[in-house]
């Protein structure tokens, strides 16, 4: 095969490629016995948590909010599903509602980055680096993670379901990333015979690029197998009813059945509500239907194995407590993040509420952050996946000693 011909038949298997860059060394940091998992759903465009997890009990929501509030617990249309006499579910979300009573769904609002920036892209670049503020952090908070488990790294132990790598899972430590929908099990510009072979005469050797490529197949074929045996045997070429329901399906099949897999990535898009938000129905409410649903389906599909799985739903920030004058509103600061799972001490609402009047809000339009994302996610880390306190600085490097843990997120 001349160079010039490759290279250009081959542009598509270097990207993937890519995706699976490596070394080998791993430092100590976790109880290799440790079972937990890990699975975070990235909200991209900055999902409405004051629509999520309703402050009915604050006045300044209605007086801020005058068509697109979701009406308190007691109205008789489109009113929220009451958590604890402070805050309300959104109606849409009405099928995670049994989690909350049973204690595994729980909320930490006025949660985020401190970090000031109202771009989505700044933002969610520091969401995923893990260290917001800083532009130059080359590698993603999952990625450092992996580094700090002990022993040989599985391109399997992290899973990112998506249309591509997210900067999360870019860094030195082996991943496997699949495209979503139909679109993961058929075949890549890697798969081509001519391709493959001529990737495996090149990456023969021991050094730890060629490793990384092989294992990186290795793991990319374990996980398409996987998922055709379970399409070929549920799915039978139906479309999905939503497109978030179906890929909460197939995690739950790759969990059940790939016991490597300790921590996953799904993006979910369209969250940025300028226009026509809506209350109680509406676009925003749409949207949040379905999420509700996949998300519901994601923990009944996964049966036992939600004892030991912590999901986690975040968004790069919240958006403005007032609307604008499209029905909509704008980029904000603090959100609401979800959390769903047999470790989590559910039924709370977990954060210290600041409160919506003028004074309280944060730079005077928004909520603000009482809560560091990073708080949660290191919580999480510890506690249930056994990782070493001391190991957090490589993960979140920067975040306060103060700020490891959250005190009641987690049962026991």
């Amino acid at each position: 095969m001349f160079r010039r011909d490759f290279l250009k038949r081959a542009g598509a298997g270097m990207a993937a490629l890519a995706l699976w860059r490596g070394a080998w060394a791993a430092a100590p940091g976790a109880d290799a016995a440790a079972g937990g998992r890990l699975v975070i759903i990235m909200l991209r465009g900055a999902v409405d948590g004051l629509s999520v997890v309703v402050p009915y009990a604050d006045p300044a929501y209605y007086r801020l909010r005058s068509s697109i509030a979701i009406a308190p617990p007691d109205a008789h249309t489109g009113a929220a599903l009451d958590l604890d006499g402070r805050f309300g579910l959104h109606p849409a979300l009405a099928p995670l509602l049994p989690y909350w009573r049973e204690g595994s769904l729980a909320f930490v609002h006025a949660s985020g980055s401190h970090d000031p920036t109202r771009s989505h892209f700044d933002a969610q670049d520091y969401l995923e680096t893990g260290t917001p503020g800083v532009k130059s952090t080359p590698d993603g908070w999952i990625n450092r993670l992996l580094g700090v488990f002990p022993g040989e790294r599985k391109p399997t132990e992290a899973l990112s379901m998506g249309p591509s790598l997210p900067r999360a899972m870019l860094g030195a430590n082996p991943v496997t990333s699949l495209p979503n929908g139909r679109t993961a099990v058929r075949p890549d510009a890697m798969e081509r015979a001519e391709i493959a072979n001529a990737f495996d005469r090149v990456y023969t050797g021991n050094d730890p690029l060629a490793r990384a490529y092989r294992d990186a197949q290795t793991g990319r074929r374990q996980m398409m197998n996987a998922l055709t045996r379970d399409m070929d045997g549920s799915d039978r070429g139906a479309p999905p009813a939503a497109a978030f329901r179906a890929e909460a399906e197939r995690l739950a099949s790759l969990f059940r059945s790939q016991a490597d897999i300790r921590i996953a990535f799904i993006p979910y898009g369209g969250w940025d509500t300028h226009i026509g938000q809506g209350g109680a129905t509406g676009a925003l409410a749409t949207r949040l239907g379905q999420l509700g649903d996949g998300l519901a389906t994601l923990a009944q599909r996964l049966g036992p194995a939600l004892a030991d799985t912590s999901i986690v739903v975040v968004s790069e920030f919240g958006r403005t407590v007032r609307e604008n004058g499209t029905g909509g509103t704008d980029h904000g600061h603090g959100n609401v993040m979800w959390l769903l799972g047999g470790p989590i001490a559910g039924g709370r609402v977990h954060g210290r509420w600041p409160g919506l009047d003028d004074a309280e809000m944060y730079e005077g339009r928004d909520l603000a952050v009482t809560t560091d994302f990073r708080t949660v996610l290191s919580t999480l880390l510890v506690r249930q996946m056994a990782l070493a306190p001391s190991a957090l600085a490589s993960v979140f490097p920067g975040l306060a000693q103060s700020s490891m843990s959250m005190a009641g997120l987690l049962r026991g």
